[in-house]
């Protein structure tokens, strides 16, 4: 596992925990400053940046990853519905269909996230080495 796969699962933890965005970026900025150089540090935020795909739909599901999921949940749930209700094998499909697609939206968004904190903690330690009288 490299390093910025390893950074990601670290910030998909503090994603985890109930706290605001400053006190996750305030503790893994003391995670990664304990096990990065500052070079290091550098070469994963260029990686990080270059993995990063910027556009609308990925920025509406980095932010609201269950809101875009939910018309997914409702076709998996209206599928299973009627899949049993009426015996269709296609209501049954739509159900997995439905279900894997807002799996997959929320994975997705979940990821984003992740990478954007990440990012965010890295150009808060780069500020507080550049000014370190805060």
């Amino acid at each position: 596992m490299g390093q910025l796969e390893r950074l990601l699962k670290m910030a998909e933890d503090e994603l985890t925990e109930y706290s605001t965005d400053a006190r996750k970026i305030e503790k893994l900025r003391r995670k990664i400053g304990l096990s990065l150089s500052a070079a290091e540090q550098k070469q994963v935020k260029q990686e990080l940046l270059a993995t990063m795909q910027y556009s609308t739909i990925t920025q509406i599901v980095e932010e609201q990853r269950q809101a875009v999921a939910l018309p997914f949940w409702g076709i998996a749930g209206l599928g299973l519905l009627f899949g049993i209700s009426l015996n269709q094998p296609i209501g049954l499909l739509a159900a997995i269909g439905g279900t894997v697609a807002a799996f997959r939206i929320q994975k997705l968004g979940w990821q984003l996230q992740a990478k954007r904190l990440l990012l965010q903690t890295l150009e808060d330690i780069e500020a507080r080495i550049s000014q370190p009288n805060k």
